[in-house]
């Protein structure tokens, strides 16, 4: 690898990570690097966009240059191309917000949203991140991937969100078990107290997991007896509808499970 472009995308990974501004002390803290590297790195990013200085804190964050590579990465997504409508139907059939998400290492990104179809206000989450553990989309997504990949995303770090998130290799592994069984998966106030998650595999031409379908929302709503099998039902004929348009065949465990 090169080291100055993987020093740079340390930063800005930094600077993405969640507080919203960042000195330069701190940035150097944080990627272990001497202060005048970093600030040189700075300078360059800044000359391209990809930061942003404060004028008055002289402090860093990310700059409008990253908001157009990740439009562009958005306008480029063939998994994201193909779900809109299908994702948009989805919402106004389960009267929920409806994901469709990606994973990247070891978090899902949310690459659409449908908001729910009333008049609640909402929150657009398009390129939130959230760890795969911990929403029924990573779950679903991780529970068809290879043995080997499995392991490898068992094996990285699984962070307490809430007092119910599983973090461990003995109680994640029934779940995606079960998950890969079924042919969807389930999150209960995991990654947010008060919300839920049901969501199922989306596949692609070559037979590989390329994402996740599901409907979040009001855990008490979505898991409720008389909602949640329907609610499963619509959101596996999603990911079919979803897989079958990215060219994924009958065939395979993943539209197996799918029914």
């Amino acid at each position: 690898m090169i080291q100055s472009v993987q020093r740079a995308a340390q930063i800005l990974g930094v600077l993405g990570s969640g507080t919203p501004r960042l000195g330069v002390t701190e940035i150097a803290d944080r990627v272990g690097l001497a202060k005048p590297t970093v600030h040189g790195l700075l300078r360059t990013l800044e000359a391209h966009e990809l930061v942003a200085q404060d004028p008055d804190t002289g402090k860093y964050s990310l700059g409008p240059g990253v908001l157009q590579l990740g439009n562009a990465y958005l306008d480029g997504s063939e998994l994201r191309a193909r779900s809109l409508r299908w994702a948009e139907s989805l919402a106004q059939r389960a009267g929920e917000a409806v994901w469709v998400a990606t994973l990247s290492g070891s978090r899902v990104i949310v690459l659409h949203h449908v908001f729910r179809p009333d008049n609640t206000v909402q929150i657009l989450e398009v390129g939130a991140a959230i760890p795969w553990h911990a929403c029924a989309l990573g779950r679903a997504i991780v529970a068809f991937l290879s043995e080997g990949q499995r392991d490898r995303a068992l094996a990285g770090e699984l962070v307490q969100l809430t007092g119910q998130t599983k973090t461990t290799r003995a109680a994640l592994s029934p779940v995606l078990d079960q998950a890969r069984r079924q042919g969807y998966a389930v999150e209960d106030q995991e990654a947010t107290v008060g919300d839920a998650g049901i969501a199922a595999p989306i596949v692609a031409r070559e037979g590989t997991v390329a994402g996740a379908i599901g409907v979040v929302g009001a855990a008490d709503r979505l898991l409720a007896d008389e909602n949640r099998d329907d609610l499963v039902r619509l959101v596996t004929e999603a990911a079919r509808a979803v897989s079958r348009d990215l060219g994924a065949g009958r065939g395979g465990v993943v539209l197996s499970a799918l029914g």
